[in-house]
């Protein structure tokens, strides 16, 4: 009887910690894509602005293609860009025949939403805004809910072109597209 008990013990415990083992730190790729330009993609809204041209000057949103449509060049892609580069691609195009020197900024008037999931009050997508941690976006999903882990969260989110998920503690800072995920906590 009470080997029984000594292997029925040891069998939840390796049954723990097998379920720890599934564990994955972010990797660096994840945390350095923090310091990096920010790139531009599908559920962006940018507004560009050309000097003297006010009919060009407008808030343009990037659709599911990766396109924006500006008006005399026709599409122009902006997904994988930073708003530099989309500034000299959309300048590039007005400069083929249509303006002699078009001087052309663009900014980002609205970042692609994040997305709050697990044990939170209310999941679902939510506006991002610069500075925003996994606390505050947790917040606004109407915080954890009585049985959520509330040390670390998983992140998924696109780097590089390819899609990671990472563990990282609520103070961790967050890109536009991120998906958080709650955990539920054990005890």
């Amino acid at each position: 009887m009470k080997r029984a008990s000594v292997l029925l013990t040891s069998a939840v415990a390796l049954a723990l910690l097998s379920g720890c083992s599934s564990y994955r730190p972010a990797p660096a790729a994840f945390h350095k894509a923090l310091a990096e330009p920010y790139v531009l993609d599908s559920g962006d809204r940018v507004r560009v602005t050309v000097f003297e041209q006010d009919s060009l000057t407008n808030t343009y949103s990037i659709d599911q293609s990766g396109y924006i449509a500006f008006p005399l060049v026709g599409a122009v892609a902006a997904r994988g860009v930073t708003v530099a580069q989309l500034e000299s691609q959309i300048a590039g195009k007005l400069r083929n025949g249509y303006l002699r020197d078009p001087d052309v900024s663009v900014e980002v008037d609205r970042y692609r939403p994040v997305f709050v999931m697990g044990e939170v009050g209310a999941s679902g997508q939510y506006s991002y805004v610069p500075g925003m941690t996994v606390q505050k976006a947790v917040a606004m999903a109407g915080g954890f809910s009585a049985r959520g882990e509330q040390g670390s969260v998983d992140i998924t989110r696109a780097v590089n072109g390819r899609v990671m998920t990472g563990r990282v503690r609520t103070s961790d800072p967050l890109l536009p597209g991120d998906t958080i995920y709650v955990r539920e906590r054990l005890f």
